[in-house]
């Protein structure tokens, strides 16, 4: 494993931990497994090997990070160090704003068809197969 200079190799969760996007090297193991960490568009194991110039795809807490590896680190750094390790190429995150479900008054009464149609529509559900 090397350290913060850079040099060798390292493994994807290990990496993954060191930039900080896992609390925990468990936890970066436990979202290569399930397939939430791409590298250059390839689903890949825990031991895969990292090296500067891959392109790694994270999605956690309903985000996509597009991340491209520019420095390789095995042992958890501080932020500011961290983000020297990738570039980010992600997409905004989406307004907080936009994610809210609307209000509706209290004592509105029950919502009509047409609320709830728009209500999950909002939620990203069709509305199909209910009865």
């Amino acid at each position: 494993m090397s350290g913060p200079a850079g040099g060798g190799t390292v493994r994807i969760d290990a990496w993954l931990w060191a930039v900080r996007l896992y609390k925990t090297r468990s936890a970066a193991t436990a979202a290569v497994r399930a397939g939430h960490v791409r590298v250059d568009g390839e689903p890949v194991k825990a031991a895969v090997s990292v090296v500067v110039g891959n392109r790694i795809r994270v999605r956690q807490d309903g985000r996509e990070r597009i991340l491209e590896v520019t420095g390789l680190i095995s042992k958890r750094v501080g932020a500011p160090v961290a983000v020297k390790q990738y570039v980010d190429h992600s997409p905004p995150p989406v307004p907080r704003e936009l994610l809210s479900v609307p209000y509706r008054e209290r004592g509105a009464g029950r919502p009509t068809k047409r609320d709830r149609r728009q209500l999950d529509a909002l939620r990203g559900r069709d509305g199909a197969g209910r009865g």
